[in-house]
């Protein structure tokens, strides 16, 4: 059928069974809408069954849209207007083309609107999306503008050492110039106050989490590990790595003359996917900021606004992703300091690095999903549900040991994440007592009684003397 044909062509499509003309409104939102977006087409004399409904007079029809358009949307977009046949009926097929002199309004019965895709709806921009729009039809970037701040009341030293062991020279006061993060009045652009140490863009935070169990129902009295970071992008993406490292485990495999390591994540991905939530985030967006969700089985990382260009990337084939940069100036920087590649998707190195892992299985692959107003990547967790059992595991010292041993409690799964948080926060020489666990795992005191219990029965720990009455240090399980 010619309609498949036109859907399968279409970025995004609305159907109308007639011409509205006493109400425009109602479509009219639409070409706003595929205008301020990736483009899109309306279909007259079509129902939302997808059948030929047919329009009386498709040549009047016609007319009235052209001049419709032109009298109530501004500025005036591209637009094709075809006339077909479907089922021996009269239809009329409107293609809306992406614009570039954004934003495209609906202007009449006094007022002025502009409109956006979301789902399937068109709906009036919020004022970040709006925002966006205007930047973007001015040809320019939010990392680019110039802010209210003075250069000359930040530092820059997280950059500095960054740029130095990078690169080897030390980091010239004319870099900061060339590197477009101030201006000639010595006021600092948007990018040059997002790399300040003290980063004055205070919605510019990492929240970090790792929740006890699968999801979030326990809450945040239940979470096993939480940390909140801002300042510096730099600072951002060190820590957030750390947070993901210390609250993940590796495994070992013993091979012939070596040994395998396989971690619960791949490092290089979250790096990467960490990497592009810093950088390709919308910073217009108030009131929003980057996560990284840690549950049993998967790590999640969430960051403000979709895909630079509109489109979705659960629909894309990620092997031929471009490059599109919504703040090519902080994409720069990191390029030049290593943190990135400066042409080129950090989405197929994420999946060809999960891939390239000795634990990896097909259903393990890399998640992406985006909308109008956010992205989030999902990855794994390579060793869950997996049995950590001696054949599988060689335990070649004490911290891997105790790991497994606490793999293996007689206890529920929240006593054994429990357990862990605890050994990941103490390791092997750390003293503790009810009060640290009760700290750490934000339990009760009683609760946190009742684990040193449990790890004592377990042969897991032993009292130590000299630090005061009941501490206790982790030891190597008998064999």
């Amino acid at each position: 059928m010619m309609i498949d044909r036109w859907i399968a062509e279409a970025t995004e499509y609305d159907f109308k069974v007639a011409l509205e003309v006493k109400k425009p409104k109602s479509w009219l939102k639409s070409v706003s809408a595929f205008a301020n977006g990736i483009g899109g087409t309306l279909f007259f004399g079509i129902d939302n069954d997808r059948n030929a409904v047919g329009l009386d007079d498709a040549q009047t029809d016609a007319e009235a849209i052209s001049r419709l358009i032109k009298e109530r949307i501004t500025p005036y977009p591209s637009f094709i207007l075809t006339p077909e046949r479907e089922d021996g009926k009269d239809i009329l097929v409107l293609a809306v083309s992406a614009g570039r002199s954004t934003p495209y309004y609906y202007r009449a019965d006094g007022i002025m609107e502009a409109y956006i895709r979301i789902g399937n709806e068109s709906v009036i921009a919020p004022s970040y999306a709006l925002n966006q729009l205007i930047l973007k039809g001015m040809h320019r970037t939010y990392d680019e503008l110039v802010s209210e701040y003075d250069f000359k009341d930040y530092a820059f030293s997280k950059l500095r050492e960054r740029y130095k062991a990078w690169t080897g020279n030390s980091m010239e006061e004319k870099l900061f110039d060339s590197f477009d993060m101030r201006d000639e009045h010595g006021k600092l652009t948007n990018a040059g106050a997002l790399l300040a140490d003290d980063s004055p863009i205070r919605h510019s935070r990492l929240f970090c989490t790792r929740w006890n169990g699968l999801d979030k129902s326990g809450g945040m009295v239940d979470a096993l590990d939480s940390a909140e970071f801002s300042g510096s992008l730099i600072i951002l993406l060190n820590e957030g790595v750390s947070f993901v490292k210390r609250n993940m485990k590796t495994r070992w495999k013993k091979t012939a003359d070596s040994r395998v390591e396989m971690p619960d994540y791949c490092e290089r991905s979250v790096f990467e996917a960490l990497v592009n939530a810093l950088i390709h985030r919308d910073y217009l967006i108030l009131g929003s900021e980057v996560h990284i969700d840690i549950y049993d089985d998967r790590l999640t990382i969430y960051s403000p606004g979709g895909m630079a260009d509109g489109t979705r990337i659960q629909e894309r084939d990620l092997s031929s992703i471009s490059s599109m940069r919504r703040n090519p100036v902080l994409a720069d920087i990191f390029g030049r300091l290593g943190y990135m590649e400066r042409q080129g998707s950090g989405f197929k190195k994420i999946t060809e690095t999960y891939r390239a892992a000795h634990n990896y299985r097909d259903e393990l692959e890399p998640k992406f999903y985006s909308d109008a107003s956010s992205f989030q990547v999902t990855l794994y967790n390579l060793n869950y549900g997996t049995v950590a059992t001696a054949s599988k595991v060689t335990i070649e010292d004490e911290n891997i040991a105790i790991e497994v041993a606490i793999d293996r409690l007689n206890a529920s799964q929240g006593t054994i994440a429990k357990a862990k948080a605890v050994f990941a926060n103490m390791g092997v020489d750390g003293v503790f007592g009810r009060s640290d666990i009760a700290t750490i795992t934000k339990a009760s005191v009683t609760a946190a009684g009742n684990l040193i219990t449990k790890l004592k029965n377990a042969d897991l720990i032993e009292p130590v003397s000299g630090f005061g009455k009941g501490k206790y240090k982790f030891i190597a399980p008998k064999e």
